[in-house]
């Protein structure tokens, strides 16, 4: 039972990146997925949710309009796609299961915003 993320990296300020995270071990269509992040020196963050089926999508007040959330259920992989970032987008970003009580983690994929 994994998560498994990537697509992490530097990126100047305006830029973008697409986070994926692949999942095994469990039913991966009956699981809303969210991803979370942690800045440096700060807590942890929730970021956005999907629904079991992606017809719902759910975001940070912060992220909204620059962020998009999807999936693909047969690929059992979720899709953060980041755009407009900002250095205040710096951090590590995790996916997890669960859309507020987050029960399986991945190992987290750095993202770095700086010019």
């Amino acid at each position: 039972v994994q998560l498994v993320e990537s697509g992490g990296g530097l990126v100047q300020p305006g830029g973008s990146l697409r986070l994926s995270c692949v999942a095994s071990g469990f039913t991966f269509r009956d699981t809303y997925m969210s991803w979370v992040r942690q800045a440096p020196g700060k807590g942890l963050e929730w970021v956005s949710a999907i629904s079991n089926d992606g017809s719902s999508a759910y975001y940070l007040d912060s992220v909204k309009g620059r962020f998009t959330i999807s999936r693909d259920n047969a690929k059992n992989t979720v899709y953060l796609q980041m755009n407009s970032l900002k250095s205040e987008d710096t951090a590590l970003y995790y996916c997890a299961t669960g859309l507020s009580a987050f029960v399986l983690w991945g190992q987290g994929t750095q993202v770095t915003v700086s010019s």
